[in-house]
């Protein structure tokens, strides 16, 4: 499976796609964020700021090798003092889902994150009920810290967060690379 997609910065060209996969209630479901309605206009803005506001945050299209863009993910609060940063997410349009994307995907920016940005410590939150989502992270290298209790509230009631983190030793470790 290897070898079929690649990431790439976002383009204005990307936006239909952007915004469907961004409306979508079923992809809503599975993510630990708020429900918003997303106009076309509000997500031009937001690719425009993720192009030319990338200092703390990385976020890039996730394309098929005949540059077919699929989805895309992220990286925010980006701290390159204490060389930590936070995984933003990663959602890719329901017709490409299941197929293996989401790892590989997860496995290039892991590369990007530790061997470009050289960071230490990536961390995220996931949704306790999204079991999917938390087997793809630890299938490629994140481990669970504990549990945020009432982390987010969404369809009137809170939901429990997963906290999970992944080191640049154990980035190394899994990927048969020399630890600095």
């Amino acid at each position: 499976m290897k070898g079929n997609i690649y990431l790439r910065a976002f383009e204005y060209a990307d936006l239909e796609l952007l915004n469907e996969i961004r409306n979508d209630d079923d992809a809503f479901e599975f993510t630990g964020g708020n429900k918003y309605y997303i106009s076309s206009e509000y997500n031009r803005k937001w690719i425009e700021d993720k192009i030319f506001n990338n200092e703390k945050q990385v976020y890039l299209a996730i394309c098929l090798k005949d540059d077919k863009i699929i989805g895309y993910l992220g990286i925010c609060d980006i701290d390159y003092r204490n060389r930590k940063a936070q995984w933003a997410g990663i959602n890719i349009h329901k017709q490409y889902a299941g197929k293996g994307y989401g790892t590989e995907a997860s496995e290039l920016l892991l590369k990007f994150v530790f061997e470009e940005l050289g960071i230490n410590r990536f961390y995220g939150y996931w949704l306790e009920t999204n079991k999917a989502s938390i087997t793809m992270a630890e299938k490629v290298g994140f481990t669970p810290e504990g549990l945020e209790r009432d982390f987010v509230y969404k369809h009137n009631r809170f939901h429990n967060v997963l906290l999970m983190s992944i080191l640049y030793k154990e980035y190394c470790n899994k990927n048969g690379l020399q630890d600095e």
